[in-house]
């Protein structure tokens, strides 16, 4: 089991009249290699679902393992070579650094690893190249579109060929013909063996996915398996 959350609660300001339980008693298991997409209205709770599934936040209450390992258990610094190693990141908001080109930005997740220069500027373009954007790697995010600011950041996320890709909202700055051309992408990195978990609010995004987990007020109210609309 990659994935297994076991009564998880992620309570805000516990114990005062102004509690929010964002997760609330959630348990969830994912298998390696699926693909779920975890949707929601606002204030469901699902971006709080990442926080933790992403090993960006720890769990109030409950039990959190990733791949076998008790994550709760884990310093800041194993946290963080998960969420370097392990995971890779791909936002709404693309999350680029402006002053940097497109190498410089796909290579910067490889610097945090380590990893010397020819072999982190080698994985960086081979990264660049899988989503089409190897002729434009002098470019600055500011120089591009919407989309390609978007590739760019997919090609940070498996730059370092993690086995969990993990994308909350990533069409949600796009117009639908290149968030259509991102969700395929994704389809195509799930095929290829990635463990894809996909954070929406949009039902037609949602259906893209083999399995859809549905939140409201924090709890899990429906997951099931869906046939797939393929991109």
């Amino acid at each position: 089991m990659l994935v297994k959350l076991k009564d998880v609660y992620k309570i805000y300001s516990e114990g005062l009249e102004s509690e929010v339980r964002a997760l609330d008693g959630v348990s969830l298991e994912i298998e390696r290699g699926e693909f779920v997409a975890v949707v929601g209205q606002s204030g469901s709770g699902k971006s709080t679902m990442m926080n933790v599934l992403g090993c960006l936040d720890i769990p109030t209450h409950g039990e959190y393992y990733l791949d076998g390992t008790d994550v709760r258990e884990l310093s800041d610094k194993e946290l963080s070579h998960i969420r370097n190693k392990q995971i890779g990141f791909i936002f709404q908001q693309y999350n680029l650094i402006q002053n940097l080109n497109v190498l410089e930005n796909v290579e910067l997740p490889l610097i945090y690893q380590g990893i010397n220069a020819d072999d982190r500027r080698e994985m960086a373009l081979e990264a660049l190249e899988r989503v089409g954007l190897s002729s434009r790697i002098k470019h600055r995010p500011s120089e591009m579109s919407g989309g390609q600011q978007q590739r760019v950041a997919i090609a940070r996320a498996i730059s370092t060929h993690p086995p969990i890709i993990m994308a909350d909202e990533p069409t949600g700055a796009l117009d639908s013909h290149t968030g259509k051309e991102v969700l395929g992408f994704l389809q195509q990195l799930n095929k290829e063996g990635s463990t894809v978990i996909l954070i929406t609010h949009d039902n037609g995004i949602a259906a893209t996915a083999r399995r859809c987990v549905r939140l409201a007020d924090g709890k899990i109210v429906e997951d099931r398996l869906q046939e797939v609309d393929w991109l």
